[in-house]
């Protein structure tokens, strides 16, 4: 009697899990020194910097909100949040959704990753939502040193509106963290470009500057006179359109729509690369890009989406030309010159005055009056006029404005110096410069609705 020995069939190797291969692409990311070191630099260097620039004399007063940071603690936080859209946010997004699938190129482990997980839409996943879980950790650290710092330096203190009204400790509080959560969506796209480009570029130096590359380009487009619809179609819009949470009503629409378009390219960007991980050849171990077609099924696409969202944005809003008008920038002027004047007023301990009752108006021209009133620039000109109860005369002042193309401005008061000239005021946080003397503002470049 003889047996005959047969080998059992091999058990079919399952993939891994996405949230087993989540925590190791996640482990794998904050393993690298220099992640750690921007976790690190990201919870501590922005609280150190705005204790050191608020104890000066000199302040950033080119940055939105610079200027208060002697006054309250929470526009050091707001004037952290625009240098971070403009560099560091962009920066981040570059060093670690841009290098995610990059790095694997590099190492040559593709192969063996394939072989642990199985399953190549796990790993895209996996590594998608692990750049992001850093990229997060990061942008909650900038948020919360910032705010711990500005506190820590100033205190909690009410905070001048972007046109001049004043936000209470709560409000200035909730408002703070909200346009910090709002930039969110754009950090999104850029993180999603970086992913697009570190996929389409395999180990060339060019996908891990994709999203910086990019974002500096927008913000060029944005410096430029260019129409509202196309500034509006760019996701990195919603990395200034925040500054409408500090008026008063704020200006939402824009902030909304930036949001809005910021997701729309991140949805679009995520599922190009997507597509290209899927199409790509792992056995080949000097992968480098796909040259003309990673550009053709990668950056065009992109193209596409700015013309679909600027064909968009233009009908559903009404949206022409800069938007910025005479009617729009005399509104602006006179409301903030009337909130401010009611601080000044507080602050010489004066006879208190409501906006009804000084009924501010503004004329403003542009060039001289020589061209037409509308577009950015510096030529602009407002004479701001007003009423005191009881007075008969009518009390004017004149400003120089320098209007930039998304439209903010500064006014730079230019008589009568007891009004809008250089001195110093008396607050609860020590001397400051008269509020009237310089002062920013908003003008809202979407048409607005008739009051009434």
């Amino acid at each position: 009697m003889t047996a005959t020995l047969t080998d059992a069939p091999a058990p079919a190797a399952s993939p891994v899990s996405t949230a087993r291969a989540y925590r190791f692409e996640l482990v794998k990311l904050v393993s690298q020194w220099r992640v750690r070191l921007l976790v690190l630099a990201c919870w501590i260097a922005p609280a150190l910097f705005i204790i050191a620039v608020s104890q000066q004399t000199t302040l950033p007063v080119d940055m939105l909100f610079g200027r208060w940071m002697n006054a309250t603690g929470w526009a050091g936080s707001l004037v952290l949040l625009g240098f971070s859209g403009l560099y560091a946010l962009p920066l981040l997004a570059s060093l670690v959704a841009g290098d995610v699938f990059a790095s694997e190129d590099r190492l040559g482990t593709w192969r063996h990753l394939l072989v642990a997980v199985r399953s190549p839409w796990r790993i895209f996943a996996a590594k998608a939502l692990a750049s992001l879980t850093v990229l997060l950790v990061m942008v909650t650290g900038l948020a919360v040193s910032s705010v711990v710092g500005g506190i820590v330096a100033v205190g909690g203190q009410e905070l001048v509106g972007l046109d001049g009204h004043v936000l209470a400790p709560g409000d200035a509080a909730g408002k703070v963290l909200l346009a910090w959560a709002c930039v969110l969506a754009p950090t999104l796209a850029l993180a999603a470009i970086g992913l697009l480009g570190s996929v389409a570029l395999g180990r060339s130096p060019m996908g891990l500057l994709m999203p910086i590359v990019v974002a500096f380009a927008m913000q060029f487009v944005q410096m430029m006179p260019v129409p509202v619809a196309v500034r509006l179609a760019l996701p990195t819009y919603a990395f200034i359109s925040w500054n409408g949470l500090f008026t008063s009503p704020p200006q939402l629409e824009p902030l909304v729509i930036g949001v809005v378009v910021s997701l729309v390219w991140a949805v679009a960007a995520t599922a190009l690369a997507y597509v290209l991980f899927l199409r790509r050849d792992f056995t080949d171990l000097t992968h480098d890009g796909g040259g003309r077609r990673a550009i053709a099924l990668g950056l065009l696409p992109l193209v596409g989406v700015l013309a679909a969202t600027a064909a968009v944005v233009t009908p559903a809003t009404g949206a022409t030309g800069s938007g910025i008008k005479q009617e729009k920038v005399q509104n602006s002027v006179a409301t903030a010159f009337a909130h401010l004047y009611r601080l000044q007023t507080r602050q010489l301990n004066r006879p208190d005055v409501t906006e009804a009752q000084l009924m501010t108006t503004a004329a403003c021209t542009k060039g001289g009056g020589q061209i037409a009133p509308e577009g950015p620039g510096n030529d602009w000109r407002c004479v701001v006029s007003w009423h005191l109860p009881g007075v008969e005369a009518t009390g004017s002042a004149i400003y120089q404005l320098d209007v930039a193309t998304d439209g903010r401005f500064v006014a730079d008061g230019d008589g009568p110096k007891e009004v809008n000239g250089y001195f110093l005021v008396r607050t609860p946080t020590g001397d400051a410069p008269n509020p009237l003397w310089q002062f920013d503002g908003n003008v809202e470049l979407l048409p607005t609705l008739p009051k009434g």
